[in-house]
C-alpha cells in the first residue's frame, strides 16, 4: 500500500512541477494526490489510529472522482467558459458534502456505500467518455496523439478503481481492492514508462495539455539566442578588421576595395539572417488588449496588397461575425501575415485566398484558405517543425509557421492546418470563448 501511495503522489508532484499555471494539470495533480492518500490507510492502521484511517479513506473515496472529472471537464475543454467552469467545480463537490453528513452522522456503512457509488460511478463515467471524446474529435495530429496517450494510461485504470473498489464496496464493505488495482496501476505505469521513451510526452514531463513542439520551441529559441549572440561578435571583429584594411589601402587600388566591400556586404547579410531568426523564435511576451478581429484583418490584407496585385491573386472577404477578442494585436497580425505569404508563395502564377471569420463550437475562427499548390501528405505533420519549409523558394528559414504556433499558444489558442497536394492549403486560428469580449 506504502507504494501505491508513493508511485501515485510522485506522479502529481512531476504533472505540477511539469506546468504549475496550466489548469488541466493542477487539476490531474489534484486527483492523483487524491487517489494517493488510499495508499496510507495500513500505515495508519499499524500506528492505531482509527480516527486518522477514517479520514484518509474518506478523502480518497469521495475527492479522487471529484476531481477526476473536474480534470477531464478541463481537459476536454467540454465547458469553456471560466465562470461556467466555476459553479460547475461548486455543483461537483455537493455529494461530497452530503457524503460528510453521512460520516458525522456515523450511518451504516453499507448505506454510505451505496450512496457513494450512486454519484461516484456517474462522475467515473463521465470522466471517461469526456477524455475518450476529446481524443476522437481532436483534429490536430500532434494533439490527438498526446490525448490518446491520456486516454490509453487513465481511462482503463478509472473503470478498474470503479468497478473493483466502489461497486465491490457495495457488494461487500469488508472487500479488499488493493491487490485487484495494483494490476491496474502497474500497468498505468508501464504504459507511461513506454510512451516516455517512445514519444518524448511523458515521464519527467507528463504533459496532458501540452503539445510536444513547446519543447522543441523552447531548445531552438535559445540555441537561436546563443548563436546569434555568437555570430554578432565574430561579425563586429569582422566589421572593424575591414574598416581598419579599408583605411591603409591606396584608393587606386579598386579591385581590393571592391572584395573588401563584399566581405562588409556579406557580413551585414549574415547579421541580418541571423537576427531575423532570433526575433521568430525567441520567447514571446504578449500585450493583450480589445482588438476588432475584422479591422485586424484588413489592416494585414493592406499591408500584403502590393504583393498580391503583383502575383495576380484575388481576395475573397466572408465575415459572418464581427468579434471583439481579447488579443496581441501586433503578434496575431504578424501570424496572419506569415500564414498571408505562405499563402502567396504557394500561388507564383496567381489564385484566389478566401478568408472567413465564423462562429465555432470552442468560440471564434479565422480560417485563410489559399487554391494553391498544397502540402503533400508525409510533409504535413513537419510544417510547424522550427527551420522546416515545404516552399520551394529557398527564401525563408522555415520559421513562418513555429511563429504561428508559438503566438496561438501562448493567447491560449491554437492553430490547425489542413492541406492536399494540388488542392490548397486551410490555416485556421481557433479562439475559445473565454477570449470574446
Amino acid at each position: 500500500m506504502l507504494f501505491y501511495f508513493l508511485a501515485l503522489f510522485t506522479a502529481s508532484v512531476i504533472v505540477i512541477l511539469n506546468n504549475r499555471k496550466g489548469e488541466s494539470n493542477r487539476w490531474a495533480a489534484f486527483f492523483l494526490c487524491c487517489a494517493s492518500i488510499g495508499g496510507l490507510s495500513d500505515l495508519f492502521i499499524d500506528s492505531k489510529l482509527p480516527g486518522a484511517v477514517e479520514l484518509v479513506q474518506f478523502l480518497n473515496y469521495t475527492l479522487t472522482p471529484f476531481g477526476v472529472l473536474v480534470f477531464s471537464i478541463i481537459y476536454s475543454r467540454a465547458i469553456e467558459s471560466k465562470r461556467a467552469r466555476s459553479k460547475a467545480k461548486w455543483l461537483l463537490a455537493l455529494p461530497i458534502v452530503l457524503m460528510a453528513g453521512l460520516e458525522w452522522l456515523d450511518v451504516n456503512k453499507q448505506w454510505f456505500f451505496n450512496f457513494l457509488l450512486l454519484w461516484s460511478a456517474p462522475y467515473y463515467l463521465i470522466a471517461c467518455y469526456l477524455l475518450v471524446s476529446s481524443f476522437w474529435k481532436e483534429r490536430d495530429a500532434r494533439l490527438k496523439r498526446s490525448r490518446f496517450i491520456t486516454v490509453i494510461i487513465i481511462v482503463p485504470t478509472l473503470l478498474g478503481v470503479l468497478f473493483f473498489i466502489y461497486v465491490a464496496k457495495v457488494i461487500s464493505p469488508d472487500f479488499e481492492f488493493f491487490n485487484y488495482i495494483s494490476v491496474f496501476m502497474i500497468y498505468s505505469l508501464a504504459v507511461a514508462l513506454l510512451c516516455t521513451f517512445m514519444y518524448g510526452v511523458l515521464g519527467v514531463k507528463l504533459r496532458f495539455e501540452h503539445d510536444p513542439l513547446e519543447g522543441t520551441m523552447r531548445a531552438v529559441s535559445t540555441g537561436a539566442a546563443m548563436l546569434n549572440h555568437t555570430i554578432k561578435n565574430e561579425i563586429g571583429k569582422i566589421a572593424i578588421s575591414t574598416e581598419n584594411l579599408r583605411s591603409i589601402i591606396p584608393d587606386s587600388n579598386e579591385q581590393t576595395k571592391q572584395h573588401m566591400q563584399i566581405i562588409t556586404n556579406a557580413s551585414a547579410h549574415m547579421l541580418e539572417m541571423m537576427s531575423r531568426i532570433h526575433s521568430q523564435m525567441k520567447d514571446i511576451t504578449l500585450v493583450e488588449e480589445p482588438v476588432e478581429l475584422d479591422n485586424l484583418i484588413e489592416q494585414c490584407l493592406m499591408q500584403n496588397k502590393g504583393l498580391m496585385n503583383k502575383r495576380g491573386i484575388s481576395v475573397n472577404e466572408n465575415y459572418e461575425v464581427r468579434p471583439k477578442l481579447l488579443c496581441d494585436a501586433t503578434h496575431v497580425s504578424e501570424a496572419l501575415g506569415n500564414v498571408l505569404m505562405n499563402a502567396c508563395e504557394a500561388m507564383p502564377s496567381g489564385g484566389l485566398i478566401t478568408i472567413r471569420l465564423a462562429a465555432h463550437k470552442s468560440g471564434i475562427i479565422l480560417s485563410v484558405q489559399d487554391s494553391g499548390v498544397g502540402i503533400s501528405e508525409d510533409k504535413l505533420r513537419q510544417v510547424f517543425d522550427p527551420f522546416y519549409s515545404s516552399g520551394k523558394s529557398g527564401k525563408n528559414f522555415g520559421l513562418g509557421l513555429s511563429y504561428v504556433y508559438n503566438v496561438m499558444q501562448k493567447s491560449g489558442a491554437k492553430v490547425e492546418l489542413a492541406s492536399q497536394e494540388g488542392h490548397g492549403t486551410r490555416v485556421a486560428f481557433i479562439w475559445p470563448r473565454r477570449k470574446l469580449l
